[in-house]
């Protein structure tokens, strides 16, 4: 076994993902090959790490966007003192505590690097880009607008405080979502937009960081469900230069684009996402990534900061993971997805146009 499909084996098997057959087969050689054993070991080391890393990185961008919004809604204000004053007051104030802070992370920071450079000696994380939207006042009165012109009255309150922006669709008729977990970030209520301008109010189901995955659910009684859904959410393996097409909100309607897919692991060969040549833009997370028989394989999560058309996409597969990790917690959510697409055979527009009407644009709320 190459060390590719070694990966996606021991990958597979710490997510839960094989039968149990094939686990327990797994499971046999593990016993037999003290290599295999430690690989799995070190893989699992591995993830937990880089759990922990991105909780503490979404940790600090939960702090700045909670410090910024503070600053804008004038509850704090900056000291504009020299910088001197300011650099020397603060170590004065709070040496000891940056003297432990520094040990941590130092420690910290080593120990990521170290196993970072050890299991994939690429670009470091920094480099990755969320898509997530900052939604401006201009947006919000483009929204209101767009909703008074299709003659839709507004189910969010005036003066409501819509922060960010992002990407969903439909994975069940009910009114079941998808999205990325990082978009609902510090979220105290969501809204989701059809694209005739309609919003909803819908709930968090589940939201699992480490796949960068969350499931919403609308709760509206004006939500009319469709009967189902053109597309699948495919199982398969996807492959080099297949041609791909994105729908998403990276502004107040929804935006087309078209690429390809360019690898089969994602940043630092990430087996659980694909790279794709693409544009997309803050907004963009939590898109779906269609080929062209109109099957999602994808759900478009970042990008890379340092290169233009270089786009990350969580592999489809792990959408029927997170459902059984739901089914485990939640006996009662019951979700059913559609493993083939009707759009098989039919022109890019036509699929667009069936399929358009199934992604929305998601609304964070932060108070």
């Amino acid at each position: 076994m190459d060390q590719a499909h070694l990966a996606e084996a021991v990958e597979r098997y710490l997510k839960g993902e094989m039968d149990p057959q094939e686990r327990h087969a797994f499971e046999e050689a593990r016993k037999n090959n003290p290599e295999l054993d430690q690989t799995v070991v070190e893989y699992q080391f591995f993830f937990d790490e880089m759990e922990r890393y991105g909780t503490i990185r979404r940790f600090k961008s939960n702090l700045y966007d909670t410090h910024h919004t503070l600053q804008e809604n004038g509850q704090i204000k900056d000291l504009h003192l020299p910088a001197s004053t300011r650099i020397l007051n603060m170590w004065t104030k709070y040496r000891r505590v940056v003297a432990v802070a520094a040990s941590i992370a130092g420690i910290t920071a080593l120990l990521i690097s170290g196993m970072i450079s050890i299991f994939s000696p690429n670009r470091p994380i920094r480099d990755l880009e969320e898509l997530r939207r900052k939604v401006s006042n201009l947006e919000r009165q483009s929204s209101n607008q767009r909703a008074e012109i299709n003659n839709v009255k507004s189910k969010i309150a005036p003066g409501t405080d819509v922060r960010f922006g992002g990407t969903s669709f439909l994975i069940d008729p009910k009114g079941i979502l998808l999205t990325s977990a990082h978009v609902l970030n510090g979220a105290k209520k969501v809204y989701v937009q059809s694209n005739d301008g309609v919003d909803y109010l819908a709930e968090i189901v589940h939201q699992d960081e480490a796949s960068d995955l969350a499931i919403l659910k609308i709760n509206d009684e004006e939500y009319t469900a469709p009967r189902s859904l053109p597309y699948g959410i495919s199982r398969n393996r996807s492959e080099l230069a297949e041609p791909v097409f994105t729908l998403g909100y990276p502004k107040d309607e929804i935006v087309y684009n078209e690429g390809c897919l360019s690898s089969k692991s994602g940043l630092q060969g990430d087996t659980m996402a694909y790279q794709i040549s693409i544009a997309a833009n803050p907004g963009n997370s939590g898109g779906p990534v269609f080929n062209r028989n109109g099957e999602v394989i994808g759900i478009i999560s970042t990008r890379q900061a340092s290169a233009n058309g270089v786009v990350f996409a969580t592999k489809s597969n792990n959408i029927y993971g997170l459902l059984e990790a739901i089914k485990k917690d939640a006996s009662d959510v019951n979700i059913k997805l559609r493993p083939y697409s009707s759009l098989r055979g039919t022109s890019r527009s036509e699929q667009v146009k069936k399929v358009q009407d199934h992604i929305y644009m998601v609304k964070v709320v932060l108070s």
